[in-house]
């Protein structure tokens, strides 16, 4: 069984660097500082949204349906995805996040008082967004 390398130190939570590579077949080890993957650092829920937007062919309603969640929801994991490669997401956007998170919390406290979801249901799609 072959596990997802670390991206972060587990002790300092800096960016782990690639040391050492090998070859399973001759067993051939080759020593020195590698570039990881931007991607391989991402924590495997993050990688898993790129693979269901990516696979959406970035269509964020497709992305909503797919996975079952809310627009807001959808911008925030991107909004996470994005910081996580190591880029910033404008004042502006986040902004706009709040205000969309806002309006989803709405939606889904309206659905509950009229009874068409169980406060369970309410609690976990507030958790998700």
């Amino acid at each position: 069984m072959k596990y997802k390398a670390p991206g972060k130190c587990p002790v300092c939570g800096e960016k782990l660097s690639i040391t050492k590579l090998g070859c399973p077949k001759c067993s051939t080890s080759i020593e020195g500082d590698f570039q990881p993957c931007e991607f391989c650092r991402l924590p495997e829920e993050e990688l898993e949204f790129v693979k269901v937007f990516i696979k959406c062919r970035g269509n964020i309603k497709d992305v909503e349906k797919e996975l079952g969640i809310s627009y807001p929801t959808v911008r925030g994991k991107l909004d996470s995805v994005i910081r996580g490669l190591g880029y910033e997401v404008s004042s502006k956007e986040l902004i706009k996040e709040n205000e969309d998170k806002t309006v989803a919390k709405n939606e889904i406290l309206d659905l509950l008082s009229k009874g068409e979801i169980s406060p369970k249901e309410a609690t976990e799609r507030i958790k998700n967004l």
